[in-house]
């Protein structure tokens, strides 16, 4: 089944070259010029990846992205002019699942796109994890790719589905922030190690009771991040 893609960028020539080139891969593209005609497009479709440029008329890529976070999780690649690191963590913060800074290569764009399908491929196929995870008031649905605590369904985002499955179904085993950035993220991908602590907060700000006294995604001190139910 083809994928189907959402470009939003006011620059209608960058537009128009990344649908071209994403349309000879076999894929369905939809575009949107500015902010609220993004958002409506993404209330009214069902996307596999939205790819959102940062600097839109009437509203920003960052508040297009937050306000989508409100009722979807569709995977979203942030597009940036801005290079400085806070840009990039401040896209993540709202919600972003990956981030590519212009000018880009188009050969990038379909790295990142593609490792986002295989690994969403990947977690449909698996045989080998366990379907569900449970334990006391916390329910991970392997299938689904959707969190319970107690009766309440926890919206993650693709990114932190990711990093939660990964840690719960290896319970105990500390994974450094390089192992979880070449796991989650992939290895060709450019950014830096804060990017898994920015995802990791936002995580525990989900599902933690008290964040700075987590009960599941633990810190080793010097080494990464774990799972363990001290519930």
């Amino acid at each position: 089944m083809s994928k189907r893609v959402l470009v939003v960028d006011d620059e209608k020539l960058i537009v128009k070259g990344i649908k071209f080139s994403l349309e000879q891969d076999g894929m369905k593209v939809d575009v949107a010029y500015d902010g609220e005609e993004a958002l409506r497009m993404v209330r009214e479709q069902n996307y596999d990846v939205v790819l959102l440029d940062v600097m839109l008329p009437k509203l920003s890529g960052y508040e297009v992205c937050q306000q989508i976070r409100e009722f979807s999780m569709v995977p979203i690649i942030m597009l940036t002019a801005k290079s400085d690191d806070m840009d990039k963590i401040l896209g993540l913060e709202y919600g972003a699942d990956d981030y590519i800074t212009k000018p880009f290569n188009i050969l990038e764009v379909k790295a990142r796109m593609k490792a986002i399908f295989r690994r969403s491929t990947a977690s449909e196929q698996s045989v080998q994890e366990p379907k569900q995870i449970q334990l006391k008031n916390f329910l991970l649905d392997c299938d689904s790719r959707r969190l319970f605590l107690g009766d309440k369904e926890i919206r993650l985002t693709a990114k932190e589905y990711d990093l939660l499955e990964l840690l719960a179904t290896h319970m105990n085993k500390v994974y450094s922030r390089e192992s979880l950035m070449n796991i989650v993220w992939g290895y060709d991908f450019v950014g830096d190690v804060r990017t898994v602590d920015v995802h990791i907060r936002r995580l525990r700000e989900k599902i933690e009771k008290d964040p700075s006294a987590p009960a599941y995604v633990h810190t080793k001190w010097g080494a990464g991040y774990y799972f363990n139910d001290n519930e």
